[in-house]
């Protein structure tokens, strides 16, 4: 097939009928389109020609947030009637991220091409994962694509709420760390210095905290490099290793879960996860033993993606799901047990959903107390360091009268 032409934007200039300047903006798929679209439309063009793209525009990334806000404007669309293609122009069209834009069009594009939409999503797997395209392609074959599309909405707005929280756990404490840092760099690189000059003519001997206080400083100032770079190297080291060794992913997830307040944040934080996407990929028909692969991508923890895994290959012979959880012993029983009950009386999606709540505000509670906990203890942490720099300094200064 054909490579399909996109329609490219125009600034046009003319008149109107009642010999107007009129000037606007039109799409075709060439100027003499544009020309003729206008001479349809009553206007004379008189100057017609692309729309200059910015000196300076540059394409941000597409984040899961873009992606929730697309799904629940879609969700929108479709249930107030707006046909399929149509809502990917205006949405596509009204997006300030060029990259979301492109990315839409490109979806269009192979929807007007006879493609299905959950296909057509597909083609970009790093904005839509397998569980959001096996969501669409269950509402296209059961012929509810709204209803799913809104299922769709809601999860990814939860599912960003989560991460967000999550974020607002770590961004703090990293924020304050990294502040704590550089000031402590510059007490070392350009404040110790100058006292050392100043402590050379006292003849006296510096308090030994002092003397310790130059003599870091004076290592600082001659390895400052191999310092940078060792931190450097070893945060690089360990991205790498979590992005391509599956060992190592492992066994850093299991690591998380051991940490004490941040280990059980994210424990619940991959249960949530769990019960939420299971019960909206359950709710809209999806297999049970399908469902589960999607499942397991989004738990965001390695230890449960492997643990879902395993309980797809035993639902898989027969066993029951609530009896797969035990088995794993990475869910709690109260977890295992809604799951029985939901399994018993036939509203397992719905038990599923009352669980991904109640962890969800759990999360949430934890992460604000988390924050009220770490905020006296970091500005704790910073007095000390960056006062006991200070004092450091000023120790001989308030033993220059014994000297004299």
């Amino acid at each position: 097939m054909a490579a399909r032409a996109e329609k490219v934007t125009f600034v046009w200039k003319g008149m109107n009928k009642k010999g107007d300047q009129v000037n606007g903006e039109t799409d075709a798929l060439n100027e003499n389109l544009a020309k003729a679209e206008l001479r349809r439309q009553g206007i004379n063009p008189t100057r017609v020609k692309k729309k200059p793209k910015p000196l300076f525009a540059t394409k941000k990334k597409i984040t899961g947030k873009d992606i929730s806000i697309f799904s629940r404007q879609l969700s929108t669309m479709m249930s107030a009637g707006v046909p399929l293609v149509q809502s990917f122009d205006i949405i596509g069209k009204g997006h300030e991220n060029p990259a979301m834009q492109d990315l839409l069009m490109d979806v269009k594009n192979n929807i007007e091409s006879g493609n299905s939409l959950a296909d057509s999503l597909a083609r970009h797997p790093r904005q839509f994962d397998d569980l959001y395209v096996n969501l669409v392609n269950s509402g296209e074959q059961s012929g509810a694509l709204e209803t799913l599309l809104d299922e769709i909405a809601t999860y990814k707005e939860k599912t960003e709420s989560m991460k967000a929280k999550i974020k607002k756990a770590i961004t703090y404490p990293a924020a304050v760390i990294a502040i704590a840092f550089i000031v402590s760099t510059i007490l070392l690189v350009k404040v110790v210095p100058t006292f050392q000059e100043l402590f050379q003519g006292f003849g006296a001997d510096l308090p030994a905290f002092t003397q310790m206080v130059v003599n870091l400083s004076e290592i600082f100032q001659k390895w400052w490099w191999m310092f940078f770079g060792a931190v450097g190297v070893t945060i690089f080291t360990l991205i790498r290793a979590h992005q391509s060794s599956l060992k190592f992913r492992r066994n850093f997830d299991r690591l998380l879960l051991k940490l004490p307040i941040i280990g059980v944040i994210i424990r619940k934080s991959a249960i949530a996860r769990f019960a939420r996407t299971l019960a909206t990929m359950f709710a809209a028909g999806v297999p049970l033993v399908e469902a589960m692969g999607s499942v397991a991508g989004a738990t965001g923890n390695a230890v449960y993606s492997d643990a879902t895994l395993r309980m797809r290959d035993d639902v898989a012979t027969g066993m029951q799901l609530q009896q797969t959880m035990r088995n794993t012993g990475v869910f709690p029983n109260m977890v295992t047990q809604m799951v029985a009950i939901g399994e018993e009386s036939g509203s397992l999606d719905a038990m599923l959903a009352k669980v991904a709540d109640f962890h969800e505000e759990e999360v949430d509670n934890m992460v604000d107390n988390l924050s009220s906990l770490l905020e006296p203890m970091i500005m704790a942490i910073l007095g000390v360091l960056i006062g006991g720099l200070v004092i450091a300094m000023y120790l001989p200064i308030f033993k220059m009268g014994s000297v004299i």
